[in-house]
């Protein structure tokens, strides 16, 4: 079983066995039929991985990591709200005729900002910092911008990244941790997604940085399960696990804006079947 199987089961046991219901409550989403779609919840969820100890895939079913890494480079590479420069379709539900999430996500990190040290948006200042500056303790970014709330087709769940530079004992190698907030998760659907997608952006910084790569810590304020999503739940976490994959990126890649889907794999990845057709409430 890796690590990641075992927080994985674990916080679904604990959501399903100890959370509390907003049956019956006035919710946003709903589900296809116009019905609303209720969850069983918990507030205030932390998840931390030791990316120096193994990557954080589940084996209980495949997390399609080309996919998420796609999605990663869409928001803080492309630094685009386009899902026409997206290969997969998960956005669609939120986007306009022309493609467009509004200011959303990437629009939000290809904003440029008036620094001392001349004008950059948020992921050029990381990088910036992570090279120069690696102690600050101000290194972050914050995508949910309350003025700009009202042009985004969908508030952002996983808004901000704060970033902490540490050096290993007798050593002088830099490691570079990371702490995802995210306001709210769709647990069956997103979880592990968001998980893969951060530690693979955790790699590449680390990577690009002369650095390695520490701790992720994921935060999640409201980790949910629907209710349809309930019994799909119960049968993943019953199954049978295996030992965590190993992860490659690509060691020539130098310059973050270079990197691809190419750059990364999962090596010696077993996992249960896929979950197919989820519902997803909207």
């Amino acid at each position: 079983m890796s690590y990641a199987d075992k927080v994985f089961i674990d916080m679904c046991r604990d959501i399903i066995d100890h959370g509390t219901s907003t049956e019956g409550e006035k919710v946003r989403p709903r589900w296809e039929d116009g019905t609303p779609a209720y969850t069983i919840k918990k507030f205030g969820v932390v998840n931390r991985y030791d990316l120096r100890k193994e990557f954080p895939a589940l084996t209980l079913r495949k997390t399609a990591i080309k996919s998420c890494t796609d999605e990663i480079l869409w928001i803080w590479q492309k630094k685009s709200n386009n899902i026409h420069e997206l290969n997969s379709h998960i956005w669609d539900s939120w986007a306009d005729e022309d493609g467009s999430i509004g200011k959303a996500y990437g629009y939000q990190m290809s904003v440029k900002h008036q620094y001392r040290e001349g004008m950059m948006d948020q992921v050029d200042r990381v990088i910036y910092d992570l090279k120069n500056n690696p102690y600050s303790r101000r290194i972050m970014t914050n995508i949910y911008v309350h003025q700009d709330l009202h042009e985004m087709n969908l508030y952002p769940c996983a808004y901000s990244m704060t970033f902490n530079v540490t050096k290993e004992r007798n050593s002088d190698k830099l490691t570079l941790n990371g702490i995802l907030n995210q306001r709210s998760q769709d647990v069956l659907a997103a979880n592990n997604w968001n998980v893969c997608q951060y530690a693979v952006l955790l790699h590449m910084l680390a990577q690009v940085c002369g650095m390695q790569v520490g701790e992720f810590v994921h935060v999640i304020a409201d980790a949910h399960i629907y209710d349809r999503h309930i019994p799909l739940i119960e049968e993943l976490i019953g199954r049978e696990a295996y030992p965590a994959p190993s992860f490659w990126l690509n060691p020539e890649v130098k310059d973050f804006y270079e990197f691809t889907t190419a750059d990364v794999k999962l090596e010696n990845y077993v996992t249960g079947p896929q979950i197919k057709n989820i519902p997803i409430a909207v």
